[in-house]
């Protein structure tokens, strides 16, 4: 059986060692070598043609980020594993453009560890449990940073069956009669969604509600 050719790059030696250490007790992994910079591993990576290289993110001479672009571009058909911290929070989306198959946490288990080599060497991603916790919470906090930005969210259901139907070209009573309320009702809700979308006529209302798709010609 062949085994999954690995590159463990950390400028700490006792880590790196006992990296090592633990994934030469592996049957299918071989460690190939070990480098304590970027650049470093830049050269071994050309040498050796790892199938997966265990990089670490902050490291002097060059660090994780600007190596793995790189490797990635220079030599696709190796894999990058980063190691990484909980603090590292500013690599995440970064390395990731920069070609990044996964991402562990140096805290997480050693089966992990094997897990998430195997993994990205299958052609798969892997993110340790911190990792994929901060991306669904940077997900949830993108998506709300756009929902509140939309002035179209902030419209309550009534507000949006009115500005449709307003649109569609229906009088105030006529809106009134299918929604089965006043027409007083209904003409504050036209005023409360104009404001709120910041439009001050009825020509704009219907312009808006075609841009947004809401009604068609």
């Amino acid at each position: 059986m062949r085994k999954i050719r690995v590159l463990v790059v950390d400028d700490h030696t006792v880590v790196r060692q006992g990296i090592c250490s633990l994934l030469n007790l592996a049957p299918d992994i071989e460690v190939v070598g070990e480098a304590a910079n970027g650049e470093k591993s830049i050269e071994l990576v050309r040498k050796l043609r790892p199938d997966v290289v265990l990089m670490d993110v902050a490291m002097p001479v060059m660090g994780g980020l600007e190596a793995t672009r790189r490797i990635t571009r220079s030599f696709p058909h190796t894999k990058i594993l980063v190691l990484t911290q909980y603090d590292d929070r500013e690599y995440v989306f970064p390395i990731i453009e920069g070609g990044a198959s996964g991402f562990i946490s140096k805290t997480a288990a050693s089966s992990d560890l094997l897990s998430g080599i195997r993994s990205v060497y299958a052609g798969h991603s892997f993110l340790s449990p911190s990792v994929t916790r901060f991306l669904v919470e940077s997900h949830r906090q993108a998506a709300a940073t756009v929902t509140s930005s939309d002035p179209y969210q902030q419209l309550t259901d009534r507000e949006r069956e009115t500005l449709k139907l307003l649109a569609e070209g229906h009088t105030i009573q006529e809106t009134a009669n299918m929604l089965g309320i006043s027409g007083k009702t209904v003409d504050g809700y036209k005023t409360s969604l104009m404001a709120k979308l910041d439009i001050h006529n009825r020509t704009d209302l219907v312009k808006y509600a075609l841009r947004k798709g809401i009604i068609t010609i």
